[in-house]
This record gives structure tokens, sequence and C-alpha cells, in this order.
């Protein structure tokens, strides 16, 4: 009987400190969950701005996923990027008219920006083109309405480099490049079209307009797209006049034209009926493309004014549509 007492208080005995062990292991554990939890790094939130240097050596916070943009002049970059300003751009006689499916129910805003109608958009970031829309005291009076950030001229030029920097600036810069190499292999297939059914052959591309008549620049605007991107054949007019002038769009007189050589001639006529007799004239109904049927007429309100992948896209649609057909 004895025995079995002891056995009973050995027993009891041994279950207490099993108990007692337990506890105090799991006190430890969640001492050492607790010291871990206090011990770890708190959670990174994401930055809501960044500053960065514009063209002009201003350093500029701005949003990091800004929601309401004016970017006047270069709506065509934000399109690219699937971004609806709260405003376009736009001049007495209309807006770039080849966005409209893209920004048919987003208002206008004059092209020299005033303040006060920039104002009442409540944007979250400007953007701007050139030097000239912040120069003087502008930068300061546009700053104090949103973040004001300037492209510049020198990379307004170059629309590839102007869409990056656009979609560094409002945080888009993967969505920035995949546009530009969507546009590529866009370029590049039309290319090899064009060049299988009119290799060797020249083009050149006018602009009428007021009854006066402008050749695009070998290497700028449409000219490069015309030549450097899908390889068509570089007119000699077009390299002389390219090379006394300095504009994407060179005036060149009636006279002059009766010399261009080119093989198919793009028109884009933003003239009215008034200045439809210089396309009457003689000299104009006998270059050779107006007389072998090799003129394709556009009207002011296409995309070959313009620069940027969503304009060079629709270009290179009516060039196809032109010579490949």
């Amino acid at each position: 009987m004895k025995r079995n007492k002891k056995f009973v208080l050995v027993l009891m005995s041994l279950m207490v400190m099993s108990l007692w062990l337990a506890a105090c292991g799991s006190n430890n554990k969640n001492e050492a969950a607790n010291n871990a939890a206090t011990n770890a790094p708190a959670a990174t939130e994401a930055p809501t701005e960044r500053t960065l240097t514009d063209a002009l050596g201003n350093e500029v916070t701005v949003p990091a996923n800004p929601q309401r943009i004016i970017a006047s002049y270069l709506e065509d970059h934000l399109v690219a990027l699937g971004i609806k300003p709260v405003a376009q751009w736009s001049v007495p006689n209309g807006i770039q008219d080849y966005l409209k499916d893209s920004l048919a129910d987003v208002p206008t805003i004059g092209y020299d920006l005033p303040f006060e109608a920039v104002t009442s958009f409540d944007p979250d970031l400007i953007l701007m083109a050139y030097d000239s829309n912040v120069e003087g005291d502008k930068f300061a009076q546009y700053s104090k309405i949103a973040p004001t950030f300037t492209i510049g001229d020198k990379l307004t030029a170059d629309w590839r480099a102007a869409l990056l920097k656009v979609g560094e600036v409002v945080g888009k810069s993967e969505e920035a490049q995949k546009a530009l190499d969507a546009y590529d292999v866009k370029a590049k297939d039309a290319k090899e079209k064009i060049q299988g059914v009119a290799a060797g052959e020249s083009a050149a591309a006018l602009w009428f307009v007021q009854g006066s008549f402008y050749i695009v620049s070998e290497k700028l605007s449409s000219g490069d797209l015309l030549y450097n991107q899908l390889g068509l054949a570089v007119p000699e007019v077009v390299k002389e006049i390219s090379a006394a002038g300095t504009g994407n769009w060179n005036a060149i007189p009636l006279e002059k034209l009766a010399e261009l050589d080119a093989d198919h001639l793009f028109l884009i006529n933003s003239g009215t009926d008034a200045d439809s007799q210089a396309l009457s004239d003689p000299i104009w109904q006998n270059i050779p493309a107006v007389k072998n049927g090799k003129l394709y007429e556009y009207p002011s309100t296409s995309s070959w004014l313009y620069a940027g992948t969503i304009a060079y896209s629709q270009v290179i649609d009516d060039v196809l549509e032109s010579i490949v057909k």
C-alpha cells in the first residue's frame, strides 16, 4: 500500500514537472516570437512622390502616380501610355484630330495654357513640351498650381526620347518601352511589305496650306518615317530643300516642284477652296507622280503633321494603304 502511495506521489510530481516545463517552453516561444516581431524591420510604404530634374535644371517633386495631368502637345505620349489627360491642347481652328478616338470626352485648353484655365482643371502634374512654355516667371506661376516639369526643346524634338521621359515622369517607364517596342515591330513589318512591292522607289510628302507648299525634311517628322524607318528612297529635291532648311516642313515654290522626281507623292491638304488654284496649275499637273496616278491625298486632320507612336502608326497605315494596297 505504501508502495502504491509512493508511486502515485512520484507520478503526480512528474506530471506537475511536465506541465511546468511545457508552460516554460510555451512562454519562451512566445517571448522569442515577441522579440522577433519587435526586432523585425517595419514594412515600408510605397513613396507618394519623387523628385526629378527637368530639362531646365529645375528639381521638381512630382506625384508617384499622378491622376490629373495636363501635358499640352504631349498627348500622343500619354495616349501611348494609357493615360487620359484632364485637358487637351487646342488652337482656334482645331485640335489634334488624329487622337479624337482616345480623347473624345476630354475638354480642350488653349495652346498657350492660360493660368486661370489651368487652375480650373485642378491638375496634380503639368508637363511642358517646350522651354518657352515656362520662360520668365511662368514656371513659378505654374508651379503654384501644380508640380511643373519641362520636357524641353531637345527631347521634344526626338519623339522616342520624349516618350521615354514622359514615361519616367509619370511612373510608367516600362509601359513607354513596351509602346516603342510594339511600334518598332509594326514599322519593321511595314518596311518588309513596302520593299516587297516598291523596292528602290522614292517618295515625298507635301503639306499644302494657305496656297503654299511645304515639303517634309529628309530626317525629321514624317520624312524620318518614310526614309529611315520604311526605307523609301529620298528624291534629290527633298535632299536639296532639307540641306537648306531647318524645319520639319520647309517651303518649296511650285516651280521647284516641277523637279520633284518622286515615284510616290503624299499630299496633306490643309487648303481651302480659294487655295485650290495651285493644284490646277500645269506645273503641278505635270509632276510625274501626279501624272502617273501615284498621288495620295490626306486631310489636315490626319496624323502626318505630328510625331509619336500613335501618329506614326497611323501614317504607316496610310503608306501601306497607298503603296501596298
